[in-house]
Order: C-alpha cells, then sequence, then structure tokens
C-alpha cells in the first residue's frame, strides 16, 4: 500500500461531472488492492447524495481489518472561495465520541478499577440524582437506559436542583447526552488526569491517531473545514434552505467533544473490525469487546433492526453484525459503520449540520467493500429521493378549513403535496410520520403536521393538519373541534430562548386544547411539571416560571433556562 500526503499541487484531484464538485485522494491502496474497483462507483455516489442533500462538502475513509484503505475528500471546505475539503482537515465527529469513553471505561473495568453494576453515586456522589427506583448504573448511562434527563448538563444552574430519573433503570431506551457528560466525569475521577490526557494515553496514542484533537477548542479552527447551519436556526430547515457560516465552539464534554481527521478515524474503524485488536496491544480485551458490541437494549432510535451496546449501536445488515453511530455537531454531521463479521468500515462527516447523518454513504461503502471482499456483484447505487418525494401522496389532498374559517388547500400529484396558496403551488417537504416543513416564508415557523382518523392505522383517511397554534379539518374529520383546558395555559404560549448552541428556541403553542412543545404534547406530571411525550421512553420535561402580566417569562427544560422572548 502506498500512502499519498496530500499537497496542494500533488494530490490526486478529480472533478466529478461539473466543475463544482471535487475528489481529493489522499491515501488509497496501489494497483493491485482489493477495493480499488469500487472507488468509482462510491465517488459517483457521493456526488450524487451531496448534490441530493444539498452539502458543502464531506470526508470519507475506508478501512479493513489489514489497514486504511482509502481517504478521500468531496465538495468544498469554502463554499464562496470554492475551496475543497482537504484530507488533513479536522471534522468534529459528534457523538461518535461516545465510543470512545466507552472503551476507556471498559479499559478501566478489565484493570479491576470499575465494576459496572455498582451505583454511578459511590464513584460520584456529588451527582445529585432525584430517583425512587433501584440505584443507577454505569451499565443504565452507557446503555442510555438511566431514566435521566438527557438535555441539561450535570451540573445544573441551580445548586438545589437534581435530575429526576422518570423510571426503572434498564427497561427503557432514551437518548442521553447528559449520561455520557457524567461517564467523562467518572473517567477523569477513577483514572486521574484530565479527559485529553486520558483520551490520548489510552487511544489516540496506541492508534496512531496522532493528528486528531481530544477537546474542541479555538486553537484548531485553521486547521478545521470551513462549516455551515441553518441560516434561521428557529424554525424547520428546507433541504435546500439558506446556510451560513456557524460559529466556532469549544467542547469538553465526553458526549461528543472529538475533532478528527478521516485518516486517524481510518485507524479507529480498524480497531474496531479487529475486534478492539490495535497496532501493538488489545484497545479492549475480548471479553470486554464483547460487552461493547452486546445489543443490551433495543434502540429504535437508531433503526427498527437496532440495540444499543456501550456507546455504540448494534444492528445487522445482510446477516452480518454492523457496530454503527451517528454524530451530530452545531455545524458536521458524521456516520460510522463497521461490518465486525467482514472486517471492514467506513466513516464519513459532512461539514454541515442540516438535520440528517450521512448513513447512506457510510453504508454504501461496507457494503461496496463486502461484495469485493467475497467477490461478488457489487450491489447497485442506493436511489437519493428529493425532499418533495411523498411516496401516499393523494392521501393528504384536499381543503381543510379551522374553526375562525381559515383554510388550506393541498393537492398530491406524482408523488408530491402541493400547497395551494395565493396562486403558487408550493411542493413540501415530507419529514415522515404526516409532519411536512414548508418551503415559504409564511410558513417556515413550524411545520404541518397531518393527522389520520384513527392514528393506530397508517391507512385510516387523513382528517386534520395543524400548523403552530392554527388547527385545520376536513369533511372527514368526526371528532370534537371545541376542548376546554386551564385558562392558565395561555399565559404558558410563546417562544423561548437559549443562546446556548445546544438550546435555543422552544416554541409552545396551544391547540386543541393541548400544550405543544415544538409539536410534542406536554402532559401534566402534577407540581406544574409537564412530561414531554414524544415517546413512552421520554425523560425530558417543562416547567413554566415568573408569570408577569399574563405571560410566563421563563421556562426550564429539564433544568435548563429558557427566556422568553418578543420575537414570534
Amino acid at each position: 500500500m502506498n500512502r499519498r500526503q496530500f499537497l496542494a499541487t500533488g494530490a490526486a484531484a478529480a472533478v466529478a461531472g461539473s466543475t463544482d464538485f471535487f475528489v481529493l485522494e489522499s491515501f488509497a491502496a496501489d494497483s493491485g488492492s482489493a477495493y480499488k474497483q469500487i472507488y468509482k462507483p462510491l465517488d459517483q455516489f457521493v456526488e450524487r447524495y451531496l448534490r441530493g442533500m444539498n452539502a458543502p462538502g464531506l470526508t470519507l475513509v475506508l478501512a479493513d481489518r489489514d489497514s486504511v484503505q482509502r481517504v478521500a475528500t468531496y465538495g468544498f471546505s469554502d463554499v464562496d472561495r470554492k475551496i475543497p475539503v482537504k484530507p488533513q482537515q479536522l471534522f468534529q465527529i459528534g457523538s461518535i465520541s461516545k465510543s470512545f469513553v466507552a472503551i476507556c471505561l471498559l479499559q478501566l473495568c478489565d484493570e479491576g478499577k470499575l465494576d459496572l453494576h455498582k451505583p454511578v453515586v459511590e464513584y460520584l456522589p456529588w451527582f445529585r440524582i432525584d430517583s425512587t427506583f433501584e440505584p443507577i448504573t454505569t451499565h443504565h448511562l452507557l446503555t442510555h437506559t438511566s431514566g435521566l434527563p438527557g438535555i441539561p448538563p450535570v451540573f445544573l444552574s441551580d445548586p438545589a436542583a437534581r435530575h429526576r430519573a422518570m423510571y426503572v433503570p434498564g427497561n427503557l431506551f432514551h437518548y442521553n447526552n447528559m449520561a455520557f457528560e457524567a461517564l467523562g466525569h467518572l473517567l477523569m475521577t477513577i483514572d486521574g488526569g484530565s479527559l485529553p490526557d486520558i483520551y490520548r494515553k489510552r487511544i489516540f496514542g496506541p492508534l496512531g491517531m496522532n493528528d486528531s484533537e481530544p477537546v474542541i477548542n479555538f486553537d484548531q479552527r485553521e486547521r478545521t473545514a470551513r462549516n455551515y447551519y441553518a441560516f434561521q436556526g428557529d424554525r424547520p430547515l428546507p433541504r435546500f434552505g439558506r446556510l451560513a457560516e456557524a460559529p466556532q465552539i469549544v467542547s469538553s464534554n465526553s458526549a461528543g467533544c472529538i475533532a478528527a481527521t478521516p485518516h486517524d478515524m481510518g485507524l479507529y474503524v480498524q480497531m474496531i473490525a479487529r475486534h478492539g485488536e490495535g497496532p501493538k496491544n488489545r484497545a479492549l480485551s475480548e471479553k470486554s469487546f464483547g460487552l461493547f458490541s452486546n445489543p443490551h437494549i433495543k434502540a429504535e432510535e437508531f433503526g427498527p433492526t437496532a440495540s444499543y451496546g456501550y456507546g455504540i449501536a448494534v444492528d445487522t445488515l445482510g446477516g452480518h453484525k454492523i457496530l454503527r453511530h451517528t454524530g451530530g455537531m452545531i455545524s458536521f454531521a458524521s456516520a460510522m459503520h463497521v461490518d465486525i463479521d467482514q472486517g471492514v468500515g467506513a466513516f464519513a462527516s459532512i461539514n454541515a449540520m442540516q438535520g440528517y447523518r450521512p448513513n447512506p454513504v457510510a453504508q454504501f461503502a461496507i457494503q461496496l467493500m463486502r461484495a469485493q471482499a467475497e467477490r461478488k456483484g457489487l450491489p447497485a447505487k442506493p436511489a437519493i429521493r428529493a425532499a418533495t418525494h411523498v411516496e401516499n401522496a393523494a392521501d393528504f389532498a384536499g381543503t381543510f378549513q379551522s374553526t375562525e374559517g381559515k383554510t388550506l388547500e393541498f393537492a398530491g400529484e406524482q408523488n408530491r403535496v402541493l400547497l395551494k396558496y395565493k396562486g403558487q403551488s408550493i411542493a413540501l417537504e415530507g419529514g415522515g410520520d404526516g409532519v411536512f416543513t414548508v418551503p415559504h416564508p409564511d410558513f417556515s415557523r413550524f411545520a404541518l403536521v397531518f393527522s389520520r382518523g384513527d392514528a393506530r392505522d397508517p391507512k385510516s383517511p387523513v382528517v386534520e393538519v395543524g400548523w403552530g397554534s392554527d388547527w385545520y379539518t376536513n369533511q372527514a374529520y368526526s371528532g370534537p373541534k371545541s376542548f376546554d383546558y386551564p385558562k392558565e395555559w395561555n399565559a404558558y404560549v410563546g417562544h423561548y430562548r437559549n443562546e446556548s448552541n445546544w438550546i435555543g428556541s422552544i416554541r409552545i403553542v396551544l391547540r386543541k386544547g393541548k400544550l405543544l412543545a415544538d409539536g410534542v404534547t406536554l402532559l401534566e406530571a402534577g407540581n406544574g411539571v409537564f412530561r414531554m411525550r414524544s415517546e413512552e421512553s421520554d425523560t425530558e420535561w417543562i416547567q413554566f416560571h415568573d408569570v408577569v402580566n399574563g405571560r410566563a417569562m421563563r421556562i426550564k427544560l429539564s433544568g435548563e433556562d429558557l427566556w422568553r422572548v418578543l420575537a414570534p
């Protein structure tokens, strides 16, 4: 294998399809590589994917048990100046960092320093937990089954506040960033030293990940790919919505704080493909790798067949066991897939946050690698559907009217749902489950949410649609049209904001006699607390405070403060 370091004048550069799409190859197998035949179809798919998803650029690495096989970058780091993504640039990997925390903690288990099933407060006596259930353990935190809220930081602004456990730990999966922030503190408490030192000692150094950074700070800005997020971040983003350059952030939160080069992530993928074996020593013992990759709990947030191990999702693809995770940062979106049966894997990252992750790229890459290794025909390129493609578009056609006499009219044509508005036909962008984004400024603040006559029957007729506080029904609707609710709820309606990049805006509306927070129904739980029940396992909650002149001025979101703003 030949390593070709990227140089501005010497890297292999190709223009795929037009003058505004670049492929830069900085590290690739020689002409005898077992995977050489897959590079062209993979590059063609990535080009289609980036164009179809409106992504500025992408970095991609392929690795197997033997070595890093290829690093390639696509598109632009600087869109305005048409500067390509370069292979030595850092990309923030987001929640893929959780697997790093898990590996370090499992190493401590191998060393006899950590009991995964011991109450975590015995290691962290300062961890403020309010629970009437059995003790929460490291195992529960690693598997997102603690029953604790996942939004707030470990250290709440109110020194008297405690994190409330909502149900028996171990029973339900609810993705939890706060749990992994706590695990970072557990790691530092037991191992001693700072998180960066621990990562370098236990993972970066042994694997040779010498160009990556264990925490994100301002010193890295020159090395980091220029990155983008929504121009208006307080509302749904259409797929081809306007983007803006994102601000630099600082993150030492172990739930997502690593910035890596693609080649270094290839070394990490190679270790996982080798079941925890590094170039010199094992990063994980066979027993600990078994715990790492064991499907401890069903995790449908990652897909209908997915479970969760320790800091990593566990799934199957074509009968093979896949370890995978995604990472979402303020302005990066990543995906890592490793087929641990075949011993091949891929990591992909986009330098923008638009609400999706590049799972199709990583998955197609390992499908190609596996087919090539098995000497089978290469799989067809996955379809990239338009944002406006709706399989059952005719279901949403019709006229809907509010009790105030306002009307919305929709048509279903050629797998598109069209809103007829002011002489225009506006194609809605489908988000699944009857939720649509409307690429029009008059409808930008909220999603349109359609509901069927029988929520349990996906073939029952669509009978109503909501947008913010507005509610419309069609002639097939047969339920009530007036609803009682506590009048004090009127004080809660409004726009609340926290300028943290991780919190942002929440809009509270009243629709059909229910309070909704960004479309999620709020259920009274007593003492002025409302549960956010997007699903049975949801642990988040909201509490309203400081009612002045008939308006709540502040809310607590699972312990985090947001303040009312005058903007609608």
